[in-house]
Order: structure tokens, then C-alpha cells, then sequence
């Protein structure tokens, strides 16, 4: 006999949209993310600017609506001045974040145009670690002015007539690490993410703004950094930025299965921090959240502490992800749906190599990790409306984290085609367990699909050699009967259950 969960619902229960944005990703000028990930000149898949197409191939297929660029850690070092203007008179730095050799071959314009090609938008960083309120001003004057101007008509010189528009930028990255170059005070960082986002904005005062929140959930100073950098800067930005990133160095599986609860607690106290800096400055205006940065990530550490410094793209952070890892992605993912009224913005960290959920191999071919599937999923029929559910489910008692559900859920409801869309872990390491639901939303609906993704080792990888080791089915039994949905969710599994009005499965 299994285990039974339920799920009540109904579409007028409503979390908020889920912005699309919240499906967005992350390439940093680090390892092999850009040269050797996105851009390899030469290859036999570049195209006439060095991008590889079959590496755009499965970006497209991830339907990514925004992409967060330079960094991370590489931009607080980082002269944007450096990457424009013909390529033969840039020069190559030490880059002090990652200890390699940025050639500079891919500067801002590359980028932009790699995104344009990947049907993305660009979320710029801007360097407010060695460079600070001019560097800022005169990169968005570059990206954005018309023209007229000297950074505008410098842009014009490089070949490029129209303005990027750029439309979202972060001030900084991680300001409050002391791995950080120019590692700041929250009070020091308060004051120059002010005066600098005031500049960026009298220069195009259409764009969105993210300022620093803490680097993790566990910094010292969370989050009284981010309630001090909100009071100087509440009135000049949208959005302050949450990082996580979870391991299992212990091989402890059911701890790791439940690490998406402390996500959630994490978001719940970004929340609470500026609705309390709301209240005490007596605004009216409402702070939402850029969770952009997180993933799993603690594959390759020890193989990158062997890596020699000073050199150019070396294979840093190349996590080599198993189906364990897939479903903490997948909880991850339904933890940001169900936050979707204040999380507007989520990047996961990164896209190509650098924990990532594309591979590729230098010179050679590229494929998915076992991560790709459920940000595929969640992004292709994530979007829409974010559903208030109610969930009931078998428990486990997990040491830090108290009570975890074994299964973890998350709904939304598109209305431009009727459907619903059901996404869930089954966490239990032993069980199959029967999901029902309630509500009465189901008359006239259809089962479309019932997606799973299984293994019979928690430990299967996908690699070059076998990219199909881990690869969703439609295999689940999901059925509607009697305006009830069931279905049997497998052992530690990642389902997606989607369903339509009048469409006959």
C-alpha cells in the first residue's frame, strides 16, 4: 500500500505571475563558461562570430528569457573598457577572482550579440569593487545612449548604430565577502550602490536596478547587510539579490533532498527584511527579489584546487552532475514558484561548463546534464500563474531542518491555453507515493502528459559518451476521473503532470 499525498487547489487561488524571468541564467567570465563554452572560434559548429551553434541549440531549447553577465566574483575586477574596440588591441589581465588570463576577445558587444541569438535578454553586472560610480555611468552611456555623446558615438565606432537597451543591472556582486576585491561595509556599500544607481538612472532613467543582498544565507551578517543597504538605497532600486548554492559532501541524501526548505526560509527572511525597511521608511513602494545565483555546486572543488593559476579558460567548476542532483534542482525550481509574487528574477548559476546544465567538450561535441530536465521543464510549462496550493504529505525528520514533506509541489495555471501544470518530487528514498488533488478544478480537463524523471542510481551521470543515462520519460500514470487527478509519483522521482481543458489525451 503506498503513501498518499493531496494537493487542494483551485484557480482563483492565486500566489502571483510567475515572471519569465524567473527562468534565467548565468555565464561569468570564469573557467570555460565563455571560451570553450559559448564562444570557440574555429570550431566545427562556430558560426561567422565564434559562437557555437549547437551549444545556442540547447540554450534556445531551455527557452532562457534573460542571462546575468560578467560575473560573479570576475566583475569586481573587471575593466569594461577592456572588451570593446577591435580585438587585436585588447589586452589580456591577470584576473585576480579565478587566478586565470582574461584574454578580453568577449567584451559587451559579443555578449549582447550572443544573446540576441539565444533569444535572451542581458542582465549587466557592473563593477562596483575596483571601479565605482564613473565606470558605471559611462558603460550604461556606451550600451544605452542614442548617440551624440562620446561613449554613445565610441559604441558607433565599434559597429554598433543602435543602443543595446539594456534593460536590467546589477550594482556589484556579493559586496559583503571578504573574497571579494573591494570587499565593502554594508554602510560603505549603502552609500556607492546609492550614488551610483542615482548616475546609472539620471543617465537612462528607464532601467531596473539589483542591489546586493548577502552573498548566503549563513553570512555572519544576515541580514542586518541587507536592512542597512536597503535604508540607503530603497528609493533607487528594484530589486536586492539572494545566493545559494547546496552540496552533499556528507552523502547524506535525505538531508541534501530537503536543502530547498532552507531556500525557502532564506527567501521568506529576504522578504520580511524589506517589507520591515519598507515600513520604517514609510514607503509605498515594494522591493522584489533576484535570486541570481543558485544551484548545486560541489563536484570539482577539490579538482580545482590542483589547477594551475595564470591560465586562459582553465576547466574550473565543471561539476559533473548526477540524478541526485536533478531533484534538488527540481525542488529548487518549485521553491521559486511558489515565491513568484516577490521572486521576479532568478539566474541559475551558470549556463554552459561552470555548474552548469550544458557541457561541452573543447573542439568537440556538447551535451545535456541531468540538471537540464527540470529547468527544461520548469521553463517550457512554468509559465503563467503561480497557484496558492495546499499540501498534505507523508513527513521525515531531518536533524536541522525539522519536518520535511517527502513530496514537494508546486502549480501553475496558464490562461492564454487552459493548462495546468503540476511539478513534484517524491524526496522518499523507499516509496512510491499516490498523489490525489482536490478542488474540483479538474472537470473537462485531460491529461497531456505525465513527465518523470527516474534512476535506479542516485549517482547517474550523463556524459558525452552516454548523454542519455538520465532522461525524462512520458511514462507516468497521471489520470483525471470524476473531476479528481491521481497519480503515482516513483520513489525519489521529478514529475510533471500537465493537463488541458478539451484536448483529448
Amino acid at each position: 500500500m503506498f503513501d498518499t499525498a493531496k494537493i487542494t487547489l483551485h484557480k482563483d487561488y492565486q500566489i502571483g505571475e510567475v515572471d519569465p524571468r524567473l527562468f534565467g541564467s548565468f555565464i561569468e567570465h570564469l573557467g570555460r563558461g565563455v571560451y570553450g563554452g559559448i564562444y570557440e572560434p574555429g570550431h566545427l559548429m562556430a558560426d561567422a562570430d565564434g559562437f557555437r551553434q549547437d551549444v545556442l541549440d540547447l540554450v534556445k531549447e531551455l527557452q532562457v528569457p534573460i542571462v546575468r553577465y560578467p560575473g560573479g566574483n570576475f566583475v569586481s575586477g573587471y575593466n569594461w573598457e577592456d572588451g570593446i574596440g577591435p580585438k587585436g588591441n585588447r589586452p589580456c589581465r591577470l584576473e585576480l577572482a579565478w587566478k586565470a588570463i582574461e584574454t578580453n576577445q568577449v567584451g559587451i558587444n559579443e555578449f549582447v550579440a550572443w544573446c540576441r541569438k539565444a533569444g535572451a535578454d542581458p542582465l549587466v553586472a557592473v563593477n562596483l569593487g575596483t571601479q565605482g560610480v564613473d565606470a558605471a555611468r559611462h558603460l550604461v552611456e556606451y550600451c544605452n545612449h542614442p548617440g551624440g555623446t562620446y561613449w554613445s558615438d565610441l559604441r558607433k565606432s565599434h559597429s554598433i548604430q543602435e543602443p543595446h537597451k539594456i534593460k536590467v543591472w546589477c550594482l556589484g556582486n556579493e559586496m559583503d565577502g571578504p573574497w571579494q576585491i573591494g570587499h565593502k561595509t554594508a554602510q560603505e556599500y549603502g552609500r556607492l550602490a546609492c550614488e551610483t544607481a542615482k548616475a546609472m538612472r539620471w543617465v537612462d532613467p528607464t532601467i531596473e536596478l539589483v542591489v546586493c543582498g548577502s552573498s548566503y544565507r549563513g553570512m555572519p551578517t544576515f541580514p542586518s547587510w541587507e536592512a542597512e543597504v536597503l535604508e540607503h538605497t530603497y528609493d533607487h532600486v528594484d530589486y536586492i539579490s539572494l545566493h545559494t548554492y547546496y552540496g552533499n559532501r556528507d552523502n547524506n541524501t535525505k538531508s541534501f533532498l530537503a536543502r530547498s526548505l532552507d531556500m525557502d526560509r532564506y527567501i521568506s527572511s529576504v522578504v520580511a527584511t524589506c517589507d520591515y525597511v519598507k515600513a520604517k521608511l514609510r514607503s509605498r513602494k515594494t522591493i522584489h527579489l533576484s535570486f541570481d545565483e543558485w544551484n548545486v555546486a560541489y563536484h570539482s572543488s577539490e579538482h580545482d584546487q590542483k589547477i594551475e593559476p595564470w591560465l586562459i579558460a582553465p576547466p574550473q567548476g565543471e561539476d559533473i552532475y548526477t540524478f541526485e542532483d536533478a531533484l534538488v534542482v527540481g525542488c529548487m525550481l518549485i521553491t521559486l514558484l511558489r515565491h513568484a509574487d516577490r521572486v521576479k528574477i532568478a539566474c541559475q548559476a551558470q549556463l554552459v561548463n561552470i555548474v552548469a546544465p550544458i557541457m561541452t567538450a573543447t573542439g568537440g561535441g556538447c551535451w545535456r546534464q541531468t540538471i537540464y530536465y527540470p529547468f527544461y521543464h520548469a521553463s517550457r510549462f512554468g509559465r503563467g500563474i503561480a497557484l496558492d496550493i495546499r499540501m498534505q504529505s507523508p513527513e521525515y525528520d531531518d536533524p536541522e531542518l525539522g519536518m520535511v514533506p517527502c513530496v514537494e509541489a508546486a502549480v501553475t495555471f496558464n490562461p492564454a491555453d487552459g493548462t495546468i501544470t503540476i511539478f513534484a518530487v517524491n524526496r522518499s528514498m523507499d516509496k512510491a507515493i499516490y498523489l490525489e488533488t482536490s478542488g474540483g478544478e479538474f472537470s473537462g480537463y485531460h491529461v497531456l502528459d505525465h513527465i518523470t524523471l527516474t534512476h535506479e542510481n542516485l549517482k547517474a551521470c550523463n556524459t558525452i559518451d552516454k548523454p542519455d543515462n538520465v532522461l525524462p520519460r512520458k511514462n507516468g500514470d497521471a489520470q483525471v476521473k470524476d473531476g479528481l487527478l491521481s497519480a503515482t509519483l516513483a520513489r525519489l522521482s521529478w514529475n510533471v503532470i500537465r493537463l488541458a481543458v478539451g484536448i483529448a489525451q
